[in-house]
């Protein structure tokens, strides 16, 4: 620990509202106040738990290699690989796949949540189920990852790239209605980070013109917007459980749907295109082959990992919100000195603590703070390069240029270390590293948070 982080957190206990540090990890010995299946709201006391973070006994800790992710076990997710392994059953779709379902409808609303091999997979559902033709146009923000929008041009569509807005890097919905045409037959929100879009206004002009929304939501599981779960508000939701994610069975995923009309074609075609759902539930004597589709279902053990992570939410989510807040709370002096923009969550959403970034000034200074970084033992990575510059983007009409706002976010933004079971010397670690990097960004701007409606 610094000198100056000492300083700053003197008379700080390591057990304060039921927060305890066991071998410098973040645990909580009860539930956190304010959560709500697996939400944690803005009003769960944050100052007070960006403070107790960092009194680890008044010990130094040993610096070590500090990785961008590491996927965490929180609980039962070895015993219930064991007892999937037992039963004899470990393909798709069996009690853990279904106990899986049940929670994530019941905590989140919808009308039906099926598990899928990953959020790519769930994106291909719901192209197929929008019976996608060639020639259509789908709405993207141009700043997202591939998957996004190559479920769509797998069904033939063309892809309309949206700019994001500077300050949430969400599409930009003020720009969405001039990229409407008769052909456009989806818009795909994507809630960056798991901080929510602006979906009123997203919803109204897709109302408008009768087009369905299909949220991307793979950051932003029991993140909410407005007090409304994201991926509630789309006709239909995806969701990853990749293992950078806040919930992880190492790669899976979720189609989440909201109208009901699309829930049984939507079996349908994750089983194959045959109607085996409706054999098993005795619905129908033997099952066929009734339609298009592919082999969308996890194994069972996968399931059964991610059952025990879904299980451990408040815990896991808790955590997460921890270590979000204590970047914030201790990178904003040095942020605000030296040009560089942090994570702005608008008030009225309350987000997932996916991730932890920071835009730099410069491409330059960007390049120099990883290359600085990994000499200090910690890796961090910049993230999406512009779909519409990318050669298949030109190759769709895409071009420097189009969407200025994303190009200039990717050229800038780098992610710091994020991961549950991250520890107080890992934050401590990476903290320091970062105030003791001074980027030469004389004349630069102060890094404006933007505040909007």
């Amino acid at each position: 620990m610094t000198e100056g982080i000492a300083q700053r957190h003197q008379g700080y206990s390591p057990q304060e509202n039921g927060a305890i540090y066991t071998n410098g990890f973040i645990s909580n010995s009860q539930s956190a106040t304010g959560h709500n299946n697996g939400h944690v709201t803005q009003n769960d006391q944050a100052a007070p738990r960006v403070e107790r973070l960092y009194k680890v006994g008044g010990q130094s800790m040993e610096k070590r290699a500090i990785p961008f992710n590491r996927p965490t076990e929180v609980g039962n997710e070895l015993t219930y690989m064991a007892q999937s392994l037992q039963s004899g059953r470990i393909s798709g779709d069996g009690p853990f796949t279904k106990q899986c379902h049940q929670l994530l409808e019941a905590t989140l609303g919808v009308h039906k949540a099926l598990l899928t091999t990953s959020c790519t997979h769930a994106l291909e559902m719901a192209a197929l189920l929008l019976k996608l033709q060639p020639g259509d146009e789908v709405i993207v923000p141009a700043f997202t990852f591939v998957s996004t929008i190559n479920a769509f041009v797998l069904r033939g569509a063309r892809p309309v790239f949206s700019d994001i807005r500077p300050d949430t890097l969400n599409l930009d919905e003020r720009k969405l209605e001039a990229l409407i045409t008769p052909r456009t037959k989806a818009i795909v929100p994507v809630h960056y980070g798991g901080v929510g879009c602006e979906m009123d206004e997203i919803g109204a002009i897709a109302e408008k013109y009768n087009i369905p929304v299909v949220e991307d939501n793979a950051h932003g599981l029991y993140a909410r917007y407005k007090g409304r779960s994201l991926g509630t508000f789309g006709v239909m939701a995806t969701q990853s459980f990749h293992e950078t994610k806040n919930f992880t069975c190492g790669e899976g995923g979720a189609l989440l749907i909201n109208a009901e009309e699309y829930c049984e074609t939507a079996e349908i075609i994750r089983e194959k295109g045959t109607n085996r759902s409706r054999f098993f539930r005795g619905q129908v004597d033997k099952y066929t082959w009734v339609d298009v589709g592919s082999s969308y279902l996890p194994s069972d053990m996968l399931a059964a990992y991610l059952y025990a992570q879904l299980e451990a939410r408040q815990q896991i989510q808790f955590k997460r919100q921890t270590i979000w807040e204590s970047y914030a709370a201790w990178l904003r002096p040095w942020a605000e000195q030296h040009g560089v923009q942090l994570p702005f969550v608008p008030t009225h959403c309350d987000q997932a603590y996916h991730l932890f970034y920071l835009l730099m000034p410069s491409l330059a200074v960007r390049t120099a703070f990883i290359n600085y970084l990994k000499t200090q033992g910690i890796q961090s990575v910049f993230h999406y390069l512009p779909l519409h510059t990318s050669q298949m983007g030109q190759e769709f009409g895409g071009r420097p240029g189009d969407c200025p706002v994303t190009e200039a976010t990717s050229d800038r933004l780098v992610r710091l270390p994020f991961y549950t079971d991250m520890t107080m010397a890992d934050l401590e670690q990476v903290v320091d590293a970062v105030v003791a990097f001074q980027p030469a960004v004389e004349g630069a701007p102060r890094a404006q948070n933007q505040a909007h409606g």
